[in-house]
């Protein structure tokens, strides 16, 4: 059969709405997928049981044409199935899923450059607060952030009022089936963020179960079994990307070979091949052993760790984009991760920057009407959120490589910290001019220096720690 043609722009989403078994235990007895096909180009993702006796096979197309699909299946009654669409031109903000570009930076598929200027918010969806999601977005809506960190399965402590799979409680969870209305949720707000331009990382595992609900020691049967579900439900939102594990370190079930067993698992799966990592949490404060990053299967390094200025010993570790997932959280926690000052942590972020790796926020004030921002959202107190707005303009100003610009004389962003220059040498090229600006990340002010200067050029500074200066060829 075909169904009435329709349009899809280029990489949204496509998706068929089949019928058929619903007794027994359909999410593990029917096998269901399509191979769709553009001239040459074949994709075939998987489908899924969305609950009552109702499939579903969703699909982002690439190419702008005419696209034929046929279903496959055990079950008669869904498989054979065809039909045909047009993929049009993408939208005003579609940009399609964003890719590592020029070995250290991002870019959406489209060419359009993107800067990962990150928050977390790990549980904002599990709590069933409609109210408190909403304000959420709308926090977001009014920040810097393009990027959100958040979790699919609950912490030890938490009561959500639906999870990932069939259950409410450890009892009575079945990690033979899922619970479709928990997902419908969660992809009405991955669909919430993609609006705003948001990407969602999306944080398969985490280490804060220990053992409570039991998703953190799942046998590799139903960890495939999840992971292959996740995707056929949620590949197809062009703004998804894959973070395999919080501090997947701190989960003693879990080997490094295990690990890489089922990031290749997705690698493998993912017909779209978004974006993949995995976030270690040894020892933040102390020495840390990272993931490897040079594995092949991971295509941008996620690290925790205070110390921005070693951004530029990971770039000669591993040639891949670098984001400080986790470098400690703005506000007043216990934890020492979770009570560093606005300055702290706008220092931070232009130390990283600087150094041509990108940092994400955090805030954790345990005190406030909506509670910790990482945990759920809400509303974000702290000091740092706007200062973190103006760094966005000025690398937005900046080249797209803008630490080999610096090499080859072209832009050079220096950032001196907390130390209080009351002056600094610059070496500029002797045959090529430069304009001079001071800034002031904390006040956010831009003072250009009168004049044009070449060669060894000596620039007059406030005294004052968090000073820049911005370098650009004439």
């Amino acid at each position: 059969m075909n169904d009435q043609l329709q349009s899809v722009e280029r990489w949204g989403r496509f998706e068929l709405v089949l019928h058929g078994l619903s007794t027994g235990n359909p999410f593990q007895e029917v096998q269901l997928s399509a191979k769709f096909q553009y001239k040459n180009k074949v994709v075939e993702p998987d489908g899924f049981y969305d609950g009552e006796g109702r499939y579903r096979i969703r699909f982002m197309p690439g190419q702008i044409g005419r696209w034929r699909y046929e279903t496959r299946s055990n079950r008669p009654e869904l498989d054979g199935i065809t039909g045909e669409f047009d993929c049009v031109e993408p939208s005003s903000g579609n940009h399609g899923p964003v890719r590592v570009q020029n070995k250290y930076y991002f870019a959406y598929e489209d060419g359009t450059r993107y800067l990962p200027f990150g928050t977390t918010c790990y549980h904002w969806t599990h709590l069933g607060n409609e109210e408190l999601e909403e304000h959420t977005l709308q926090t977001l809506a009014n920040s810097p952030f393009n990027k959100v960190r958040m979790c699919l399965l609950p912490t030890r402590d938490m009561k959500p009022p639906a999870l990932a799979f069939a259950g409410t409680c450890p009892e009575d969870t079945d990690k033979t089936r899922f619970n479709p209305d928990f997902f419908a949720h969660l992809e009405r707000r991955i669909e919430d963020l993609q609006q705003l331009g948001i990407e969602a990382d999306l944080i398969l595992y985490h280490p804060y179960d220990k053992g409570h609900w039991g998703f953190d020691n799942m046998d590799e049967e139903t960890d495939r079994f999840y992971l292959r579900y996740v995707i056929a439900r949620l590949a197809a939102y062009r703004n998804v990307w894959w973070s395999l594990s919080n501090e997947y370190d701190f989960n003693k079930f879990k080997t490094v070979a295990e690990w890489d067993q089922l990031i290749q698992y997705v690698q493998r799966y993912d017909p779209y091949q978004h974006l993949r990592s995995i976030h270690n949490g040894t020892k933040m404060y102390k020495t840390s052993t990272l993931y490897d990053f040079t594995k092949p299967w991971i295509t941008h390094q996620s690290i925790q760790h205070w110390d921005a200025e070693l951004t530029s010993v990971w770039r000669e570790t591993a040639p891949k984009p670098i984001v400080i997932d986790e470098i400690s959280y703005e506000g007043n926690s216990s934890r020492r991760w979770g009570n560093i000052s606005g300055e702290e942590m706008t220092h931070r972020f232009w130390e990283g920057f600087s150094r041509g790796g990108f940092v994400a926020h955090g805030e954790s004030f345990i005190d406030r009407e909506t509670r910790a921002w990482i945990s759920f959202g809400g509303k974000i107190y702290g000091e740092c959120m706007e200062r973190i707005a103006f760094l966005r303009r000025i690398i937005e100003e900046a080249p797209e490589d803008w630490i080999a610009s610096a090499g080859e004389g072209q832009y050079k962003l220096m950032y001196f910290g907390r130390h209080q220059h009351a002056y600094k040498m610059v070496e500029l090229g002797k045959d090529t001019e430069f304009r001079i600006e001071i800034i002031d990340c904390w006040n956010m002010t831009i003072t250009p220096v009168e004049g044009i200067y070449r060669g060894i050029t000596k620039v007059k500074l406030p005294g004052r720690p968090y000073m820049a200066l911005r370098l650009t060829r004439v």
